[in-house]
């Protein structure tokens, strides 16, 4: 688990007007139909107008996009296109959508998920469009009602249920809403161009250091020779004619991606990256270009009741030639040794010579097992509604399989996502995430992936560096290829100020989930805090391509501008950085590095006065830079009263150099335990597999 990604996003929620009316109806057609749409209409749309689809929610779905115009301009581009496939549909058959969009933060985690304030209110949003309208929330309309030929209906404040906190909702109308194509009054403005972070005076400054290329990044996917002995495992697609069996299809793609990833000789690409191609209709040596790999597995599920069948088959990439097929008609019961049959199957294919065999799944009850896909699919989905769910089924699992310690660690990253989202005080959440976790390891006190939740809660939220070198250690020890759990070991690596094996860490980790932009942001921070601007640079350049609004990452790229002397484009990147807090941040250095004094205190003034409150560290580091001292002591002593965890970078941060030499310094960092000495008795290391 790596550090969470915390950015502004334009969020658009969907949802399928009658769709329960339409399954009991027709069942088999209604799906087929959404099938349909989904392939045919709304993943291409989003694609062009360069957002994503974060994940599909049974008859709806939820995407993320760069720009406000773009996904209003998609929204419309979408409603006017099921307009017209809908126009001779009989209306009890017509599929017809209802859109809602809003501006706001988001948490993204490590799988891509996406949590917070532009999430919930998109979703509350979405019930009170009309059938085939969208409704946007005042912070769109703010962003577009002068820019687009559109018109709005103030619908003031409202609820889409009872306990649901109100919103300030606009129905947008447009030329072409509800059209067919003889009444279209307008074409939706084209898709939208790439948006890059580099332009006009940081174009220049960029293509001087001959980085403004973004395929010339040694870390932008597909650009290496993919090794022989690596693949990736494309989510398998559910034969099941009930779409809520999606969940078994997922858990099985993924367990298996997991199993081969024990395979040390095996470079596998991990979950978030091979599930962006989930639902997408690309040819197979195109994806294995995108993730930079020579093989792939695919396959499908098809279950009913306890009968189950499996298929896949192992591709060669580059030359589309199959390698290796199988077919596996068994029930529930047989279902680890499919996997086992599967994982060693693609072991004989590829010719790994192994030392100790295949990997085998761990099993349990068969039962169990599949509620526990079930809980982790729906945790997943990132709803209040969800999470309760999923804890229901992990009690489940525990009551048919109490010594299941995968479910136990299931219920402690529910109940920490619950408290992320404010469904939960944090307090309580991470008191209950405790105690799974303490069950998980009273049943295996080496259960690698609990150890390392450990050592994320004593790295992010106590700062304890020893009680996290002593996790992660126990971690590696039985799961030294698991590449989750060496993402956050580089966190620890980093705080402990050893750079050049963080940077290494972070590499490997890049290479196997080359989609993931948390894994660039991740290593350009790395690059950055070891005084290597240009490679901090080339990593913020591939993120631009992957989340065009990653909150922080222009912060990034403006100080690298700024170490290589280049003020001007370190001006431009710092404004256009969409987080607020990080764009004043980054304001308050630019400004006083170009020597403008007095934008410096007035900037550094708005950020004390709306960030004062949670920010003390940050502040702390703006003030050592401009040489202020005692001021940025006062700001240090005030985060160290309120335990923040932003004081675990206090040793490789740059921006505190300017008092190195002042003689409260050492004192401070040895009462947090990170002087030098302190850090360097801290035994950890990681040895990448081979």
């Amino acid at each position: 688990m790596g550090d969470p990604e915390r950015r502004l996003a334009t969020i658009m929620a969907a949802d399928i007007v009658g769709y329960s009316t339409m399954m009991d109806t027709d069942e088999e057609g209604t799906y087929t139909d959404l099938r349909a749409v989904r392939s045919d209409i709304i993943e291409p749309t989003i694609r062009d107008f360069g957002g994503r689809i974060v994940k599909h929610l049974g008859d709806g779905f939820l995407a993320e996009f760069p720009t406000v115009n773009s996904a209003v301009q998609c929204a419309m581009a979408m409603q006017e296109e099921m307009a017209r496939r809908g126009a001779d549909v009989p209306d009890e058959h017509r599929i017809r959508f209802r859109i809602g969009i809003s501006l706001g933060d988001i948490i993204v985690d490590d799988d891509g998920d996406i949590f917070g304030d532009g999430v919930n209110v998109a979703a509350h949003l979405e019930p009170l469009a009309v059938p085939g309208g969208i409704c946007v929330s005042d912070t769109v309309y703010a962003a577009v009602h002068k820019k687009l030929d559109v018109g709005f209906d103030d619908l003031g404040e409202q609820r889409s249920k009872e306990d649901s906190p109100p919103v300030h909702a606009y129905a947008l109308r447009w030329p072409g809403e509800g059209s067919t194509p003889d009444e279209r009054a307008v074409k939706p403005t084209a898709s939208p161009k790439s948006v890059g972070w580099i332009s006009g005076a940081a174009v220049t400054a960029a293509a001087v250091i001959g980085l403004v290329l973004w395929q010339t990044s040694p870390f932008e996917p597909g650009n290496e020779v993919a090794p022989d002995l690596s693949i990736a495992v494309l989510p398998f697609v559910s034969m099941s004619s009930d779409p809520e069996q999606e969940y078994f299809s997922d858990g099985i793609s993924e367990e298996l991606l997991s199993l081969l990833a024990q395979v040390p000789e095996l470079r596998v690409i991990s979950r978030s990256s091979a599930f962006t191609f989930k639902g997408k209709d690309m040819k197979l040596p195109d994806i294995a270009r995108e993730l930079n790999v020579a093989h792939i597995l695919e396959g499908s599920v098809q279950k009913a009741d306890d009968e189950v069948r499996i298929t896949a088959q192992l591709i060669e990439a580059q030359s589309d030639v199959h390698l290796w097929s199988g077919t596996f008609d068994r029930t529930l019961d047989d279902i680890f040794t499919i996997q086992d049959e599967i994982a060693a199957a693609v072991v004989e294919a590829l010719k790994l010579t192994l030392l100790g065999g295949p990997p085998e799944a761990e099993s349990t009850d068969a039962e169990a097992f599949t509620l526990f896909l079930q809980a982790r699919y729906l945790a997943a989905q990132g709803t209040a509604e969800d999470y309760e769910r999923a804890i229901e089924l992990y009690n489940q699992v525990l009551a048919i399989a109490p010594d299941y310690a995968r479910a136990w660690r299931g219920l402690a990253v529910t109940y920490l996502n619950q408290g992320n989202k404010g469904l939960r005080t944090r307090a309580e959440s991470r008191v209950l995430a405790r105690e799974a976790l303490d069950e998980a390891l009273a049943i295996d006190p080496d259960y690698s992936k609990a150890h390392s939740l450990l050592g994320m809660f004593s790295l992010a939220l106590d700062g304890d560096l020893e009680a996290a070198a002593s996790h992660f250690k126990h971690a590696l020890s039985s799961d030294p290829t698991d590449l989750s759990l060496l993402s956050n070991s580089s966190s620890l690596l980093l705080r402990l100020g050893r750079l050049d094996e963080t940077i290494a860490v972070r590499e490997y980790d890049v290479s196997r989930d080359p989609l993931d932009p948390v894994g660039y942001n991740n290593l350009a921070w790395a690059y950055l805090m070891a005084g290597q601007p240009d490679g901090a640079i080339s990593c913020v350049q591939t993120l631009a391509t992957l989340a065009p609004n990653y909150g922080g990452a222009r912060n990034t790229l403006g100080r690298a501008l700024l170490l290589k002397g280049e003020h001007e484009a370190a001006l431009e990147a710092m404004l256009e950085e969409p987080s607020e807090v990080w764009r004043l941040l980054g304001l308050v250095v630019t400004y006083h590095t170009m020597g403008r004094g007095d934008e410096s205190d007035a900037t550094l003034a708005e950020l004390i006065e709306k960030y004062g409150d949670d920010r003390a560290y940050h502040i702390a580091m703006v003030l050592a830079l401009r040489g202020e001292a005692d001021r940025a002591f006062e700001w240090l002593d005030r985060a160290a009263r309120d335990g923040s965890p932003s004081l675990s970078y206090i040793a490789v941060e740059t921006l505190f150099s300017n008092i190195h030499s002042d003689r409260r310094w050492m004192p401070f960092l040895e009462s947090m335990g990170k002087s030098p000495e302190q850090l360097a008795a801290i035994e950890f290391e990681v040895r990448l597999p081979q």
